[in-house]
């Protein structure tokens, strides 16, 4: 695991997880990822690319294989990010109530767990699977995205959920519009995708094919 990394002293260690289909990593996760390791004090952050989502049909994302190296080849310069295969490698759909479960090990012995994800998605927690375990087991770091109100989040959240107020840090990543979404539709249009992803990733979606329009 990870954490043993820290001399063997489990409970001292503080992990941050970043999931998501990565279909293709860009500069934003790995930003966001850096200032959440940074300001939060992370030992390291572990990138976990999601095997089969329950929320997205199997058709629509690159193989695992792809998303996986893909996001080895993005963090290999950072010695605080690494990469886990722990979803990629389960047939079934997967939670982030495992994925925290997987990593958290047991509640005394275990490393401090953050799970990093965007600000407007805290707000659906309560539609996750098992989330009175998932607070119990890890405090989150909610990012903010452009052109979402923290405002709005915040006063939603004390408002709506004001157990989650103690759990539930904000952290704002200012003009940071790229998205994984944007970078497939430029390779579909032929347009360049230079800069918005590492130089690496960008040569393996070239390589293999990824993203072709047809």
């Amino acid at each position: 695991m990870f954490f043993l990394r820290n001399n063997g002293n489990a409970a001292a260690m503080n992990i941050g997880l970043m999931g998501g289909t990565f279909d293709p990593i860009h500069m934003g996760h790995l930003v966001t990822a850096e200032e959440a390791r940074q300001q939060f004090d992370l030992n390291y952050v572990i990138f976990v690319p999601t095997g089969t989502p329950p929320h997205k049909e199997k058709e629509t994302i690159s193989l695992p294989e792809h998303r996986y190296l893909m996001t080895s080849l993005a963090v290999m310069s950072n010695p605080y990010f690494f990469v886990s295969t722990v979803e990629i490698n389960t047939e079934a759909p997967t939670y982030t109530i495992d994925t925290v479960r997987h990593f958290s090990g047991s509640e005394k012995e275990g490393p401090e767990v953050y799970f990093i994800t965007g600000a407007d998605a805290i707000l659906e927690i309560f539609t996750w699977k098992d989330y009175e375990e998932l607070l119990r087991l890890c405090t989150f770091i909610a990012v903010s995205r452009p052109g979402y109100s923290l405002d709005r989040f915040r006063e939603t959240l004390n408002r709506a959920y004001p157990e989650m107020v103690n759990k539930v840090h904000l952290l704002e990543i200012p003009a940071l519009a790229v998205s994984s979404t944007y970078i497939r539709e430029r390779v579909a249009l032929g347009k360049t995708i230079k800069y918005l992803t590492p130089e690496p990733v960008e040569q393996y979606i070239k390589k293999h094919g990824l993203y072709l329009s047809g």
